[in-house]
C-alpha cells in the first residue's frame, strides 16, 4: 500500500512545495515594490506626466486632430504601453540581477521550487509593477483629455498583461547574461528604448513612406501598441490608422512570449549566467 501511494504523496509534496515558492517569491517581489515605491511608482509616473505637457498639449495643440482623434488622446495608449513595456523589463532584471550579485540566487536554486516557478515568480512581480503603473499613467490621461473611452476593457487589459508578461521574461533574460550592473542598461537603452519610441507611440506607421512602413512591421512593440491603441480607440479612430490586424497582433505577441519563455527556461535549466 505504501509503495502505491509513495508516488503520489512524492507529486503532491512537490505541488505544495511549489506553490508556497510560488506564494513566496510574489509576495517578496511585491514587497519589494511598494518599499521602495519613491523609486519605483513616482519617476515614470512624472516622466509620462512630462510626455503629456509636451507632446499632448503644446505640441498636440499644433498638430491638431490624428485619424479623428486629437493628438493628445491618440498618443494615450502609446503612453501607458510605454510604461507597461520600460516598468516590467526594469523590475525583473534589476531584482533578479541584484539576487545573481548579492550571491542569495542560490537559495532558490537549491530550493525544491522547479526552475519554471522561480520564473514566474519574478514575472508576476514586473506584471505587477507594470498593470499598477500603467493603471496610474491611464488615471493621469484624464487630466488632460477631455473625454477618455475604453472601446473594450477586457482586449485592452489582455494586450497590457500579455505585453508585462513577454518584457518580464524579456528583463529575466537580460539579467541572466548581464556580468556587471552596467550589462544591465545596455539593452534598455540601446534596443528597448529605440524600439519603443519608433513602435508608433507618438505616430501611426501607417503615415511613413515606404520603405520605413514595412520596415517598421518587424518591430514587435507595434503590435503591441497598436493593438492597445485599438482596444482604447477603434470606435474613433479612422481604419487607416489601425496598423496592425488585431488578430495578427495577438498572434504575434503569444509566439514572442512563446519563444522568450523557452528560451528563459533552456538558460536556466543550463545554468547560463548562473555560474561564476
Amino acid at each position: 500500500m505504501s509503495e502505491a501511494t509513495a508516488p503520489g504523496v512524492i507529486q503532491d509534496s512537490r505541488l505544495r512545495a511549489n506553490l508556497v515558492g510560488l506564494q513566496t517569491l510574489v509576495i517578496k517581489e511585491v514587497t519589494r515594490l511598494l518599499r521602495i515605491w519613491p523609486q519605483t511608482i513616482v519617476p515614470p509616473v512624472i516622466t509620462t506626466t512630462l510626455y503629456y505637457i509636451i507632446f499632448g498639449k503644446i505640441i498636440g495643440s499644433r498638430v491638431g486632430e490624428m485619424g479623428g482623434v486629437p493628438y493628445i488622446e491618440f498618443i494615450v495608449p502609446g503612453l501607458v504601453m510605454m510604461s507597461v513595456i520600460n516598468n516590467s523589463y526594469s523590475n525583473v532584471v534589476s531584482s533578479f540581477f541584484s539576487a545573481k550579485f548579492q550571491r542569495n540566487v542560490e537559495e532558490m536554486l537549491i530550493s525544491p521550487m522547479h526552475n519554471s516557478v522561480i520564473l514566474l515568480g519574478l514575472m508576476a512581480g514586473g506584471m505587477t509593477r507594470a498593470m499598477l503603473i500603467g493603471s496610474i499613467v491611464l488615471l493621469v490621461s484624464m487630466f488632460f483629455v477631455e473625454t477618455l473611452s475604453i472601446y473594450s476593457i477586457p482586449l485592452t487589459l489582455s494586450v497590457a498583461l500579455l505585453t508585462a508578461a513577454l518584457f518580464s521574461i524579456g528583463g529575466f533574460i537580460n539579467a541572466l547574461l548581464a556580468r556587471k550592473f552596467d550589462d544591465v542598461a545596455i539593452i534598455p537603452t540601446f534596443v528597448l528604448t529605440p524600439l519603443t519610441y519608433l513602435g508608433g507611440v507618438f505616430y501611426s506607421i501607417a503615415l511613413l513612406p515606404q520603405p520605413w512602413e514595412t520596415i517598421s512591421r518587424f518591430n514587435p512593440i507595434v503590435y503591441m501598441v497598436s493593438a492597445f491603441r485599438y482596444g482604447i480607440l477603434k470606435d474613433r479612430l479612422s481604419p487607416e490608422l489601425i496598423d496592425i490586424n488585431i488578430g495578427v497582433a495577438f498572434a504575434a505577441i503569444c509566439v514572442f512570449i512563446i519563444l522568450l519563455f523557452s528560451t528563459a527556461m533552456w538558460m536556466l535549466n543550463r545554468g547560463i549566467g548562473l555560474r561564476a
